[in-house]
């Protein structure tokens, strides 16, 4: 039995079954959560014999770090690699008033974003409970820092491995002390995964890949845009806002030449106008290979005024890690090039 991604609810029924009482499962929890335990020895408020017979029947696996690259700006990305030696990444990202984890959610993604170097890897699985908040954890150790928000935007689209994800949320808040509020899931669009997280009632952010202003536009960026229409996303989201009081975070990728214009934030500024949420503006991080480039300065301030007179929150988001090559699958893509 893995322990890693269980809950403190089952690892008290797994103490229990294992002669002992509940308390020593909620200590079990501590161990793994709290103190990041990787080997049952060194749990030593437990009992020798509890450690004995959990080494007999349970597993503790965490993923190993192959590869850690640093930005000038302390951003920090790690290649771990599973136990069954797939490799995902994950992202330390410290500002001045939080920690930040950036996490996967799957190996590989299925969406195929036409900018995304994850894309690239095509699908593979998804990710356990375990491994998500593995994550967490290794960010912690590697860092020695406390993470206090944790952002979904890693590898793979978190809604199409929603219960995993879900169950990750909340050993992340219960047991690692993470708050609700200081969590974020970001899809490309999952309207009936969108529902049923907003039947959840969580404090959770919602942030939605928006990219494009219009269904033509998008469904060239986004190829999982032909099965979820734009203007269902947009009604989703508002009642998304609707029943969590929760303001949806629109990211919108800036590509030259493609949707960076004027009238394409006239048209975004239509689209959204009204609703509870506000724009992340993000310059296009080039990804080799892609043929895309990034836009100016001046262009991007010009995008962002046009939405903020139509009464549009925007906020440029800063740039962080790009010497790390801190996108989604960049670090991957780098091994897997110099593999070959």
């Amino acid at each position: 039995m893995e322990l890693l991604g269980l809950t403190r609810a089952e690892l008290e029924k797994l103490a229990e079954t294992l002669g002992e009482k509940p308390y020593r499962g909620r200590q079990l929890a501590e161990w793994i959560y709290k103190k990041g335990a990787d080997r049952f020895e060194a749990m030593t408020n437990l009992p020798a014999s509890f450690r004995t017979k959990l080494a007999q029947e349970a597993a503790l696996t965490h993923a190993e770090v192959i590869a850690r690259r640093a930005a000038s700006d302390g951003t920090a990305k790690f290649a771990l690699r599973l136990a069954d030696y797939n490799i995902i990444e994950c992202v330390f990202l410290p500002y001045p008033d939080r920690i930040t984890a950036c996490v996967s959610t799957q190996v590989g993604c299925a969406a195929g974003c036409s900018f995304c170097a994850t894309a690239e890897t095509g699908f593979v699985r998804n990710l356990t409970v375990g491994e998500i908040v593995d994550q967490v954890i290794t960010i912690q150790k590697e860092t020695v820092c406390r993470v206090t928000n944790v952002v979904f935007m890693g590898m793979g689209e978190p809604l199409l491995n929603y219960e995993n994800v879900l169950r990750a949320l909340h050993i992340l808040n219960k047991e690692i002390g993470i708050g609700m509020r200081k969590m974020t899931i970001s899809t490309v669009g999952i309207t009936p995964r969108i529902r049923m997280l907003a039947e959840e009632k969580l404090q959770v952010t919602l942030a939605v890949s928006l990219h494009a202003p219009t269904q033509q536009l998008r469904e060239k960026i986004i190829p999982y845009a032909k099965r979820y229409p734009l203007k269902e996303l947009i009604q989703v989201c508002r009642e998304y806002s609707e029943i969590t009081g929760r303001r949806v975070t629109y990211e919108y990728l800036l590509i030259a030449g493609i949707n960076d214009s004027p009238k394409h934030a006239e048209k975004l500024a239509a689209l959204i106008g009204g609703t509870l949420s506000n724009v992340n503006l993000i310059p296009y991080n080039l990804v080799e290979g892609k043929g895309f480039k990034r836009p100016d300065e001046r262009t991007v301030e010009a995008f962002k005024a046009v939405l903020e007179r139509r009464g549009i929150e925007a906020v440029e988001r800063e740039e962080r890690g790009h010497s790390a090559a801190a996108a989604c699958g960049q670090l991957k893509g780098s091994m897997i090039q110099k593999r070959r």
